[in-house]
């Protein structure tokens, strides 16, 4: 359609009146939004740096399925009847209370109210199961459940702290819940959580095979935080301007050298106390926190007592050359993993120094069959009681054959005792006397490091 010339020259004047009047406002729009487009563009890298900042992006190495997955995931997600903190206490989680009946044979569990499972559906007692054998569960209605027990176990309340988790990784009352799983082969490369409340973090979890691809994983900034247990490692990110280092250690697990008591020399206490003393802590220093016993600083149990073993080489050398007399000089097995390959020679050094040679192998397997001097890592729990791993009657955990009756009656009292005071002054007794007759040479509790972007 064509206009007619009168009508355009309405237009055109009526425009060419609107500019006259405007135009500076017209300008200087057109310059803000110029400005503003171009400042957009520059601050755009850090906005987008302070958006994912808010995502903590963690690589973790392991193989783990949907049914075998890191704690670190599941005490996000989800929660136990109970919580134990850091010094062993029991603190209520889903459980609102409990109650102990029948001599310590039951357990009677008492939940919060609506309770929720991550996905908005009601959490009911009887859904709860921790897959215990020869314990009875029964849930009386939807908020009381009872754990039935063929002999009293005072300590098994801490087995229930455990998180309550059900495919696929929905937990109970978590501040997060998994938003996204990525697997391959049905092993877990990738858990993304999202958070149930305002003002938390978005977590990306990424799955390594071992650690040089975690390590070149965080070099390519494909995660942005990861956890390593060698020094030397950590030392090499401590210049970076853009990365911290955290260190800290690791109460949950104790190096320890485990004499076996199969071997005559090894079961006189002098000699085992010798041992201990020729062994310098100062070897020690980078890799963790040095301890005299297995109980650690951190448990409402600890004997605080306890002084540190002084190092006296010497003295260790004039009891054992007196009890090895050259003529009979013999070699003893140490054995460990590689893990500690650089370790095991400065212990095998300051043995021979005391007058025990050894022939260092390495093992594929946790513990080894035969051995006279076992290095390895001991698995701290958070309850005291440390039955499993000094009673004479556990042929399988207790790793080098320790027998101590007065230790046997002590760990017994332990674990039938309800009563938090009298426990500790049981523990207390227990810890005084590993330091006289010691099973093994506690070594030190490792430093973990944590490496993290700023």
């Amino acid at each position: 359609m064509i206009l007619p010339k009168k009508t355009f020259r309405y237009y055109y004047w009526l425009i060419l009146e609107f500019l006259k009047k405007n135009l500076k406002l017209i300008v200087m729009t057109f310059l803000l939004s110029f400005v503003f487009i171009i400042a957009l563009i520059s601050l755009l890298p850090f906005i987008e740096d302070i958006v994912v900042a808010k995502k903590n992006i963690i690589g973790i190495v392991g193989q783990y399925d949907q049914n075998n997955f890191p704690e670190e995931i599941s005490a996000k997600i989800s929660n136990g009847l109970i919580y134990v903190n850091e010094k062993g206490e029991s603190i209520p989680a889903l459980a609102s209370s409990w109650e102990i009946k029948n001599n310590g044979r039951e357990f009677l569990f008492h939940l919060k109210n609506n309770l929720l499972w991550n996905d908005g559906k009601p959490f009911k007692a009887s859904q709860i199961d921790y897959g215990f054998r020869d314990v009875e569960i029964k849930a009386y209605d939807d908020r009381t459940i009872v754990f039935k027990l063929k002999n009293p176990f005072p300590t098994f309340i801490t087995y229930l702290s455990k998180a309550i988790i059900r495919p696929p990784l929905t937990g109970v009352a978590g501040l997060y819940r998994v938003s996204t799983i990525k697997s391959k082969y049905g092993r877990l490369k990738e858990v993304h959580l999202s958070p149930n409340k305002s003002n938390l973090p978005y977590y990306i979890y990424k799955f390594y095979e071992n650690e040089n691809q975690l390590l070149n994983a965080y070099k390519l900034g494909e995660v942005k935080e990861i956890i390593v247990y060698k020094k030397s490692i950590a030392d090499t990110f401590k210049s970076w301007k853009n990365t911290k280092v955290i260190k800290s250690v690791d109460y949950g697990r104790l190096l320890t050298l485990f004499f076996n008591f199969s071997h005559p020399l090894l079961k006189e206490k002098d000699i085992r106390a010798a041992i201990r003393t020729g062994i310098d802590p100062s070897l020690f220093n980078d890799l963790g926190e040095t301890t005299v016993g297995p109980i650690p600083p951190t448990s409402w149990a600890f004997n605080s007592s306890l002084k540190p073993i002084a190092y006296d080489i010497e003295t260790a050398e004039k009891i054992i050359k007196k009890a090895i007399p050259a003529s009979q000089e013999a070699s003893f097995s140490f054995v460990t993993s590689y893990d500690y390959a650089d370790l095991n020679e400065k212990i095998s050094d300051q043995l021979k120094k005391m007058g025990i040679n050894t022939e260092i192998s390495y093992l594929n397997q946790t513990v080894p069959e035969n051995f006279n001097f076992f290095l390895g890592m001991l698995k701290i729990p958070v309850d005291p009681d440390q039955y499993f791993f000094w009673h004479s009657t556990q042929k399988n955990s207790n790793v080098g054959n320790y027998v101590n009756l007065k230790i046997d009656k002590l760990l017994e009292d332990g674990r039938n005792n309800y009563y938090p005071l009298e426990r500790k002054k049981i523990y207390l007794e227990f810890q005084r006397i590993l330091e006289d007759d010691p099973p093994a040479v506690f070594l030190y509790y490792p430093y973990i490091y944590t490496i993290k972007r700023k």
